[in-house]
């Protein structure tokens, strides 16, 4: 089977096209023929080095695919050949919180990714797709859509009726709440009303966007932040939320660094560390996307050969929705 490999995480270029023997299913496990797999900011970091100083030798990138079941091994009930599938980021964390070990199961960090053609999963790490969606479309859903159903609906307490930010915003939808969104650029501020926005700020031409979220809000604030940014952004993050507020921390794109935690004591805020979620929140996701019939937004599709295209493309950060490759 061809697959790629990081032979050394120094960038883009250090990805490898290789071949190693197809898997053979054993005991409990499934082999599942990737037809789709999409890219997360975590992927960009794992192959430019930046994630992690113990990443394994040889590591296939990407923790999030789709495909069909072609083979099982003895024992296994949950799936069988035709299904489609996909698997959940981590592996052994089938339901409750993460524990370390937990996160020891990692696709495309503490283990083997999905850019590949064929991936041997256990049983338990594998979900049924909605019937709905294409490879493409369900291949967005492992990390993104997931972390933001944890951050909003498990952990956040929306109650529903799917990169991060505009499945949370397809998700506060559907739960029927207002969404004011943020970007530096117009042109995807008007892209995210078109999906049900109320209200766009353009955080470069209005860089105390926090005080304008208390403007639109009547000095009150949000209930919910989903916070991509990280320390560099926090701040304004408990600024705009309202006393007793909810903030997902989920993103570092801003970087690491320190934070004034006061005002989140003053303002009794509730700060949750969100790392994707488990398999139970990923089936209940699922059933949410095919009651409301929910389409996650793509924004481009590249072939197996150019995978190292689209990590540059990815890169380049002038994409709207999800970047996928398709096997």
């Amino acid at each position: 089977m061809k697959i790629f490999e990081i032979k050394q995480a120094s960038g883009i270029d250090s990805l490898t096209l290789a071949e190693r023997p197809d898997p053979k299913p054993v005991h409990g496990h499934a082999l599942v023929k990737i037809k789709a797999a999409s890219l997360n900011y975590r992927d960009l970091l794992v192959v430019k080095g930046a994630y992690s100083r113990n990443l394994p030798s040889g590591l296939v990138p990407c923790s999030d695919g789709a495909g069909e079941v072609v083979e099982v091994g003895d024992g296994v009930t949950r799936v069988k050949p035709g299904d489609r599938v996909a698997g959940i980021f981590m592996q052994t964390w089938i339901a409750g919180g993460l524990t370390e070990d937990k996160a020891k199961s990692a696709l495309g960090g503490a283990i083997d990714g999905v850019l590949a053609d064929y991936v041997l999963f256990h049983e338990d790490g594998l979900v049924h797709i909605p019937e709905h969606l294409s490879y493409e479309e369900a291949a967005i859903l492992l990390c993104a859509a997931v972390t933001a159903w944890n951050g909003l609906i498990t952990s956040g307490g929306l109650k529903p009726a799917g990169g991060v930010s505009i499945f949370a915003l397809q998700f506060a939808k559907i739960s029927g709440a207002r969404v004011i969104a943020t970007s530096s650029s117009d042109e995807k501020l008007e892209r995210v009303k078109q999906l049900g926005a109320s209200d766009g700020i353009n955080y470069k031409s209005v860089p105390d966007w926090d005080k304008r979220v208390l403007e639109i809000t009547g000095r009150k604030g949000v209930d919910h932040v989903v916070e991509v940014g990280g320390a560099g952004t926090l701040p304004k993050s408990l600024r705009a939320a309202r006393m007793g507020g909810h903030i997902s921390l989920i993103g570092v794109l801003t970087g690491a660094g320190e934070a004034n935690t006061l005002p989140a004591v003053m303002k009794n805020i509730r700060i949750q560390g969100i790392y994707v979620g488990s398999r139970e929140m990923f089936e209940a996701m699922n059933s949410a996307i095919t009651l409301n019939q929910l389409h996650p937004v793509i924004d481009r599709v590249f072939s197996f050969e150019e995978s190292k295209e689209a990590f540059r493309y990815m890169e380049s950060g002038a994409h709207f929705g999800k970047v996928v490759i398709r096997l």
